[in-house]
């Protein structure tokens, strides 16, 4: 185990990256004592560009996601999947990434990317209004709360390099705690401890678990090879997909990963990010186009 340690307060500069096309596919989630299956694949994004960072509300049947307009802006929108009706939460002159509700309930906090080159970390009202500023001084890439307090930011340093920090809203504390995270931040279900994937060399990832109160660091296994995305179910089984198959990892038992049974009429390509509901009966997924 290690402790983190630097603290740090910088501006940075502003790193855009290029986004292909993709869609989201909602899919039925079995989760047994001894199966995790995967079935009926839809496409619920139907769009052609990117449609990407689905976050499913804990208690509402919507997921939120990442769209690109007609004019190359990325908006957020909700898609009810009980209703089947797709709704923009934002229609704004900025662009918003990776929307994910606050944990009162009460905001859906995003990255702001701003046409003066600025990367913001900022929450709008969840029953609509005018976004509010959380963090305007570093170049937040990607975030994940913790609590109402604090979060884990991944923070673009600049062209080459990336940092993963512990962020207080309150005090204002930020502790860099590694460099080259990946993107994949998440609380681990029934611990008081937060996941992310740290780029320790090339052809090593591993997914760390960061214990909140003592702010220690101690490895939980590697990833796929060369893959970042991941998502965590309530029995504390981690899903993760080489992009064509999808596959789980149990802490607690297993040694390797072990392929999950998917039942589709639909072949999915390039799969990234993964993301499953509170109730574990439901997982969305986005492959290209």
């Amino acid at each position: 185990m290690r402790k983190a340690l630097v603290f740090c307060g910088l501006f940075l500069p502003l790193l855009i990256y290029a986004q292909s096309g993709s869609e989201i596919y909602l899919a039925k989630l079995t989760v047994t004592k001894n199966q995790i299956s995967i079935a009926a694949p839809k496409n619920i994004s139907n769009h052609k560009g990117y449609d990407s960072q689905p976050f499913f509300h804990p208690s509402q049947p919507l997921i939120y996601y990442a769209s690109f307009n007609d004019s190359g802006r990325s908006d957020i929108k909700a898609y009810n999947y009980q209703t089947n009706i797709t709704k923009n939460f934002t229609t704004t002159e900025e662009r918003e990434y990776s929307p994910t509700v606050t944990p009162d309930g009460k905001y859906i906090s995003c990255i702001i990317q701003r046409d003066n080159g600025a990367q913001d970390l900022g929450k709008y009202p969840i029953n609509g209004g005018t976004a509010e500023v959380i963090i305007n001084y570093m170049v937040v890439g990607y975030h994940s709360w913790i609590d109402d307090k604090s979060l884990l930011l991944f923070v673009l340093d600049d062209t080459a390099h990336n940092s993963l920090h512990y962020f207080n809203v309150i005090t204002k504390e930020d502790v860099v705690m590694v460099q080259n995270p990946g993107r994949s931040l998440h609380k681990i279900p029934n611990e008081n401890a937060m996941s992310f994937v740290e780029k320790v060399s090339d052809d090593g990832w591993l997914i760390q678990k960061f214990d909140i109160k003592t702010r220690t660091i101690s490895t939980i296994t590697k990833t796929l090879p060369k893959r970042e995305d991941l998502c965590w179910l309530n029995n504390g089984t981690m899903l993760m997909s080489d992009g064509e198959k999808l596959f789980s990892f149990d802490p607690k038992k297993d040694k390797e990963w072990m392929p999950v049974k998917v039942q589709s009429s639909i072949p999915l390509k390039g799969i990234s990010r993964i993301i499953v509901n509170k109730a574990n009966n439901k997982i969305a997924i986005v492959a290209a186009e």
